[in-house]
């Protein structure tokens, strides 16, 4: 017994619904990847990370009713996920930092790579024409997504375009390669496609609801280590798809809520067991690029020494709202109708492939390791003189904190080859104490505060008690990246409290005044401190008078 496409679609419909309605952090992505190491889903199994692991359907689908063995994970999970909500387990996420973010991070990429890959292989079975195809198809479906997420970040066409090619041309390149396929001789060739099943159904012969009573008591009780190592990995992986989509380079307004998150997501943990449904969790990287997507941006052109005259795209706030999310689980539903069902099933396994591809460069992209790589590869001569690595003095610091990141993560790809692949939602718990109690044994504070840095603002991480190694004064207050912060606003004639409110998404008591509204609440008088990187904080002079701000770079 196993999972299929509609299980699948109706997962990521429960994720995305109980998220945008109730969530306190809606612009998360709820859904599945497969990174939960219990899920079989199908013979042509497609979920990015499933084949990496033993799961569970290996270990237990001998003995027992495997899908109402799950249910009970998924029962045990939701009691798990509760207890972590009402001990305020969340708090501990003040030690999560981009170290191991960013080292999961490249694991999840490269996994998504190297499925891609997997799943090429298997077109072998159908003929070296098909393999053939299905190779060079995939490789324009990378190319072709690849150029339009260049072409959204570049200074071409105008910016409406840009966006909309930044937002729509990866779908449309999926869309465009489904029928591609069938153009001339290629149509005669037999491709592999998405496998589907009768609309609205399970995939099995099956209620929807599971007969999880049907279950021996022993049974019961051998599902508790399995729900507690599915706890581990979610607590870990859904908190760092929130802590990423809710980044530094997001201006957000609007507060975090990782303690009542946390036990939303036991309750779709339940129902998906009930349902007999793949547990839906955090995306990585489709959460941050749901973020990214609600940004509104502006032109602006660079004052800062050495860049004079360079145009560059800034941030001014994020759309935060719920209807996004709620839309597209919408339209997920959708696609398990009849009709929308068939169209599914015309795309090739190749276009598909491609598409893992595309999401593994782009996050390989945007990972921390890579731009240390990039940094230590590129020549110094043509490196900028504001990028922060080049103020660390020892170079060797870099590189063996790069090679720490690496063996992290190679450590953390290996042992899910292993027969202990079940366990690695510990090992990649265990990147936080290393973080927090090794590191700093060898490195300064002012390394560690370029190298490594809190994956959220002070703003998002004050619901959780703040970020480890962040002076408590910081802890409610905003910072701004330093593109945003080259002084071009002050050379407009913009006051610096009109800055920052409007760079961290708030209005300030000038834009009421411009608009005529007055002063309509009552503040305490902000000043704009900076640090050494441009990073513009907040604080009120009660917060200020007699505190002198240290280790903030």
């Amino acid at each position: 017994m196993s999972y299929g496409v509609n299980e699948v679609l109706l997962a990521s419909v429960l994720g995305a619904g109980v998220f945008a309605i109730l969530a306190a952090q809606p612009l998360v992505i709820v859904g599945v990847t497969g990174r939960c190491f219990n899920n079989n889903i199908g013979p042509d199994n497609l979920s990015p990370v499933q084949d990496q692991l033993p799961t569970v359907y290996d270990i237990i689908a001998h003995r027992t009713n495997y899908i109402a063995f799950m249910c009970w994970i998924g029962l045990w999970s939701m009691l798990m996920h509760f207890v972590l909500a009402i001990t305020n387990a969340c708090n501990a996420l003040k030690y999560v930092t981009r170290f191991s973010c960013d080292i999961f991070g490249l694991y999840v990429a490269f996994i998504y790579l190297q499925k891609g890959i997997q799943v090429l292989t298997r077109q072998h079975a159908h003929g070296e024409t098909s393999a053939y195809l299905s190779i060079v198809v995939s490789l324009l479906v990378l190319m072709t997504a690849y150029v339009f997420s260049v072409i959204g970040t570049s200074s071409l066409f105008q910016h409406y375009i840009r966006v909309f090619v930044k937002d729509y041309g990866t779908p449309l390149t999926v869309c465009f390669f489904t029928g591609f396929v069938h153009i001339g001789e290629m149509g005669k060739v037999n491709l592999l496609v998405l496998p589907t099943s009768e609309s609205f159904s399970p995939t099995l012969d099956r209620r929807w609801v599971v007969d999880f009573w049907n279950v021996s008591v022993s049974d019961v009780f051998l599902a508790f280590p399995f729900a507690l190592l599915l706890t581990i990995l979610f607590y870990f992986d859904h908190n760092v798809s929130s802590l990423i989509a809710q980044g530094t380079e997001f201006p957000l307004r609007k507060p975090a809520g990782f303690h009542w998150d946390i036990f939303l997501l036991g309750i779709t943990t339940g129902l998906g067991g009930i349902l007999g449904l793949p547990f839906p969790n955090g995306l990585i990287p489709q959460a941050p690029f749901h973020t990214s997507s609600l940004c509104v941006t502006r032109q602006r052109t660079d004052m800062s020494e050495g860049h004079k005259g360079k145009t560059e795209t800034v941030v001014d706030y994020v759309v935060e709202q719920r209807v996004s999310n709620l839309a597209q689980g919408l339209m997920i539903l959708g696609t398990m109708s009849g009709p929308l069902l068939v169209v599914l099933h015309l795309i090739p396994q190749a276009v598909l492939s491609g598409l893992f591809f595309v999401m593994g460069i782009q996050a390989l992209e945007a990972n921390g390791v890579t731009k240390k790589v990039l940094f230590l590869a590129n020549d110094r001569s043509h490196t900028p003189a504001s990028d922060p690595l080049k103020r660390i003095q020892r170079r060797s610091a870099i590189w063996v904190f790069l090679g720490i990141e690496l063996l992290g993560f190679g450590a953390t790809f290996a042992i899910t080859q292993t027969i202990a692949a079940v366990g690695f939602p510990v090992f990649i718990l265990l990147l936080i104490p290393v973080r927090t109690f090794l590191l700093p044994k060898y490195f300064t504070k002012d390394e560690l505060s370029i190298l490594d840095a809190p994956t959220a603002s002070p703003f998002t991480m004050e619901s959780v008690g703040g970020s480890y190694g962040v002076p408590a004064m910081l802890h409610s207050v905003a910072v701004l990246p330093p593109d945003q912060t080259d002084g071009s606003d002050e050379a407009n004639g913009d006051s610096p409290e009109k800055i920052v409110g409007r760079q961290t998404g708030g209005d300030s008591d000038e834009d009421f005044m411009e608009r005529g509204e007055g002063p309509v609440r009552k503040r305490r008088r902000s000043s704009v401190l900076r640090g050494e990187r441009g990073s513009v904080f907040r604080s009120t002079d009660a917060e200020r008078d007699g505190i002198e701000l240290q280790g903030v770079k």
